[in-house]
């Protein structure tokens, strides 16, 4: 049976369309004593963002720190917070900010009407009752975060997201201008995390005509933008990121991003440099996107943090193994039906070593 997936509902894209948030939250605000919640990158706490937010009297803004990887008892803290200081449920919760901000602006949605901790719902389609409205900004592209079903978060026991129709953002605001002043690093790594879906997506089992359509065209974006100079890149970048995220929303990452998630958990490296370190050591599944990110790589004249896992113990690599491993869809796309045959807890840990 195919799979019937759910899309952002609402798209509005073009520079200064973020200038459009106060109109089009205003149709969703119900009464004189609504209220919203805005989750926002503590980052641009003394950015005009801040002057730009369309807050009124009853609204809740709340500054987050994403310096570490977002964690379920972050998403609770906060969850309980925006209860606590409103005494209801908000009419809608609204994420600025880069993957990691969209992520916990969707967990905490789905968490204002979920009973428990997120951590209850770290798999797929464990969730039962809808989110609140939710509104995905991004000022940083390349994570798909603002179209995927899922929310990545770091649980007690595993890293794994909230997989889940409702998870999806009910409207995004695609403005280029607010990826415009990212750090040269933090934009390359985050635009590798697109580049690495559209690899994975297009070199694997699960590809199908609608996959490999919108898969190909954010291939060819990213490397417009980290191979070439163009007025127009972070336009390019931001269309990247959207098409690389509705590319796996019909198909699946693989053997990259099911290992960044054992080095994430374990070592709290980033998403999009995690990816990064993992895939120059996959030459052998992803020969031809590995030499292109290379190239880019070089051409954006950054090098990759070295020798990681050196030393490391031995229950931490088996823990690396096993977070990797819980993330089965990843390897069958990759690799096939018969994955375990092809790759064993061995393999896996001698992958890790040479990192």
């Amino acid at each position: 049976m195919y799979r019937n997936f759910k899309m952002v509902s609402n798209v509005v894209y073009g520079r200064g369309c973020f200038s459009q948030l106060d109109d089009i939250l205003s149709e969703k605000r119900k009464g004189r004593n609504s209220s919203m919640v805005f989750i926002v990158d503590d980052v641009f706490e003394d950015s005009d963002i801040r002057e730009r937010l369309p807050v009124n009297d009853r609204d809740l803004v709340l500054w987050i720190n994403v310096d570490d990887e977002p964690k379920t008892v972050y998403v609770d803290e906060l969850t309980q917070q925006v209860k606590t200081v409103l005494n209801d449920i908000p009419d809608g919760v609204i994420g600025i900010g880069g993957g990691s901000t969209m992520d916990i602006a969707k967990a905490v949605a789905l968490m204002l009407t979920n009973p428990g901790s997120s951590a209850d719902y770290q798999g797929w389609d464990l969730i039962k009752q809808p989110a609140v409205y939710h509104v995905g900004i991004p000022t940083l592209s390349g994570t798909g975060a603002e179209v995927s079903r899922t929310t990545v978060l770091t649980g007690p026991e595993k890293k794994l997201g909230l997989n889940s129709d409702y998870t999806v953002f009910d409207q995004i605001v695609l403005d280029p201008e607010l990826i415009s002043g990212a750090p040269k690093d933090q934009r390359f790594y985050t635009g590798m995390d697109c580049f690495i879906h559209c690899v994975e997506s297009l070199t694997g089992t699960y590809l199908n005509a609608f996959s490999q359509g919108y898969g190909e065209k954010a291939y060819d974006l990213c490397k417009a933008v980290f191979l070439e100079e163009a007025p127009e890149n972070d336009d390019n970048l931001m269309m990247a990121s959207y098409f690389g995220g509705m590319s796996i929303a019909y198909s699946q990452v693989g053997i990259c991003h099911a290992l960044s998630y054992g080095l994430s958990f374990v070592l709290g490296v980033h998403h999009g440099i995690g990816n990064s370190i993992v895939f120059d050591y996959l030459e052998d599944f992803y020969a031809e996107g590995v030499a292109e990110f290379r190239q880019m790589l070089k051409r954006q004249g950054l090098e990759l943090p070295r020798n990681l896992v050196a030393g490391i113990e031995q229950d931490k690599l088996e823990k690396m193994v096993d977070v990797a491993l819980v993330l089965e869809p990843l390897w069958e796309n990759a690799l096939g039906m018969d994955w375990k045959k092809k790759m064993t807890r061995d393999i896996i840990k001698e992958l890790y070593l040479k990192m």
